[in-house]
């Protein structure tokens, strides 16, 4: 493999910056669908410990972009485009549906403190207006925290346990959100986007607005795979789907 990390990733980068950095590499065809991949080639070519590569490959297991192979080796998963268009649009709906339920019933006192700290550190991380190699690691964190919220409050945990497993599919989770460490200006805006939906969903919570809230959460599910070629981030996770 004769790909390398950006400089800027040192040694000690977090395993949310390493787990970025394989997704893109995974989109952009570096890593193609069915070649094998392994910690300690990956590491040396990150420039990175064994660690965080081995916390990487866990969570793109995870995702369904990797495959277990063997003791410690695993396989890029084949995917086709229709796949990744049916597993977003299926988290999409279903946080929708968690996000209509949550509003029609009312924010409660801790929902909405979690949901404001989320924001609030979103604005934090979008301050300064551009973006360095630990953003990814805290936009992932938050990001989650804010999903996570309006998720677990559904009264019933069907919706919780269908997106559970619907996140093992490629780019399902809302933590696969893509971003590209070599374009970190660029996708600045990805996230300036993403930071002002999270937004209008709490707006729309706030409100008691159920239908609103429910669309808002269903586009919300599509700013990884579709607007980064209106910001010049091509090729997008389409440029990775592959049958």
């Amino acid at each position: 493999m004769s790909t390398s990390m950006d400089p800027v990733l040192a040694a000690t980068a977090p395993a949310a910056t390493v787990v970025a950095t394989l997704r893109q590499w995974i989109i952009d065809g570096r890593l193609p669908a069915g070649e094998r991949v392994a910690e300690l080639p990956i590491a040396e070519s990150l420039g990175v410990s064994r660690t965080p590569v081995r916390l990487a490959f866990r969570s793109l297991a995870q995702e369904g972009l990797l495959t277990p192979a063997g003791k410690r080796g695993y396989l890029v998963r084949r995917f086709s485009e229709t796949d990744v268009r049916a597993a977003i649009e299926v988290r999409g709906a279903l946080e929708g549906l968690a996000a209509r339920d949550l509003a029609q019933r009312g924010l409660g006192a801790g929902e909405r403190a979690a949901l404001l700290e989320c924001l609030a550190d979103g604005a934090a991380l979008l301050a300064k207006r551009h973006l360095v190699e630990d953003d990814v690691d805290r936009w992932a964190r938050l990001n989650e925290r804010f999903h996570d919220t309006i998720v677990a409050s559904a009264a019933s945990r069907v919706i919780g346990d269908a997106i559970a497993r619907n996140d093992h599919l490629p780019f399902a989770s809302a933590s696969s959100i893509t971003l590209d460490p070599r374009a970190l200006h660029a996708e600045y805006e990805k996230l300036r986007i993403a930071q002002l939906q999270h937004q209008l969903v709490f707006d729309a919570l706030d409100r008691r607005e159920a239908a609103r809230v429910e669309m808002l959460m269903r586009e919300h599910a599509w700013v990884g795979f579709r607007y980064g070629r209106f910001l010049g981030l091509e090729p997008g996770p389409l440029a990775g789907a592959r049958g």
